[in-house]
């Protein structure tokens, strides 16, 4: 970070991590590429099924898909066609790639940003309760409620939400992203689909609700015993005042870094929760390629990941900006 400052500085900086970012993300997708090639298992049996074929049509069927070429070679031929903007073709949903991400990404991006934004503001405010009052009743709450949400795996507290709220009590759907008996348009069928993505929501937001809560509140407690705390405080002022005015600002910085952190590791999350949740996005067309081996979806999800941490980690650099005026680009 330069002291640049402005606007100017801000995008020259960006720039210069999107070009610092172009090696990155060459460096993942071969790896990828070839971790994957060299796995276990044919695709091209996948795609055949379980009935025996001909030798010259399980031949033909590999020559169709380029899986008789030697891996330098497609991964050489994959690499020209992404820059290309072409991801590759799906071996089971028989539809490009890029076609098929594009179609579920806006589900997975609603279902993502709502748990960002959910785990961050309520773990914000559970941790800034936690240090209000250190050893408190309240604080110890809070920090049992951050332990066993760290501990919680999405995937069996998804089954456990699906029980109780959707089996149990019947009050929200189990699964889908809309109502398939019913067909709604307009508000309504916002409102539908914000029913049916509560519970992944909230099986997906637990664990960085916890996080979230423990490290402000971490923040927080060192914030508040600082020396231009102690001084505001000498000057008069109220600690609420001192609290979200001043130490809660500077508390939030490594809060932030956290958030931008852990959005890979949402992304990954994903998979699991909208498997279970039966929600028709990025994570759940991961496991199923992961399950039916189409290599090219797999990369082109991969690819989508990378590029998502990078992004979110820029947005994460400009927060720093506004949140601490000392940080200039």
């Amino acid at each position: 970070m330069a002291a640049e400052g402005g606007g100017n500085g801000l995008a020259l900086y960006a720039l210069r991590r999107l070009i610092n970012a172009v090696p990155l993300v060459l460096g993942v997708v071969v790896v990828n590429f070839v971790l994957i090639a060299l796995a276990p298992g044919d695709p091209v049996m996948s795609l055949i099924g379980e009935y025996p074929a001909p030798a010259e049509y399980v031949e033909r069927v590999r020559q169709d898909f380029g899986l008789d070429k030697s891996v330098p070679e497609r991964l050489w031929l994959y690499l020209v066609n992404v820059a290309k903007g072409d991801l590759g073709f799906s071996f089971a949903n028989r539809q490009p790639v890029l076609d098929l991400l594009l179609q579920r990404l806006g589900r997975t991006l609603v279902l993502m940003l709502s748990t960002v934004v959910v785990a961050s503001t309520v773990g914000l405010f559970l941790g800034v309760i936690a240090a209000r009052k250190p050893g408190s009743v309240t604080d110890r709450g809070a920090t049992g409620f951050a332990l066993v949400g760290y501990a919680v795996p999405e995937f069996w507290l998804g089954q456990i939400l699906i029980l109780v709220f959707a089996v149990l009590l019947g009050w929200l759907p189990a699964g889908g992203f809309r109502s398939v008996r019913v067909e709604y348009t307009g508000l309504a069928a916002g409102l539908d689909m914000f029913r049916h993505m509560l519970l992944p929501m909230a099986a997906l937001s637990f664990r960085y609700m916890a996080i979230t809560t423990r490290l402000t509140r971490a923040s927080l407690l060192e914030v508040m015993s600082s020396q231009y705390i102690v001084a505001a405080r000498g000057r008069g002022l109220s600690e609420n005042t001192i609290l979200w005015r001043h130490a809660l600002r500077a508390a939030a910085l490594p809060v932030v870094t956290v958030i931008g952190y852990n959005f890979g590791f949402i992304v990954a999350g994903s998979a699991l929760v909208e498997t279970v949740f039966g929600w028709p996005g990025i994570g759940r067309l991961m496991y199923d390629s992961i399950y039916t081996r189409d290599y090219p979806v797999l990369l082109g999800i991969l690819l989508f990941v990378s590029m998502t941490v990078i992004v979110v980690n820029l947005i994460t650099d400009a927060f720093y900006a506004v949140l601490d005026p000392r940080v200039r680009y």
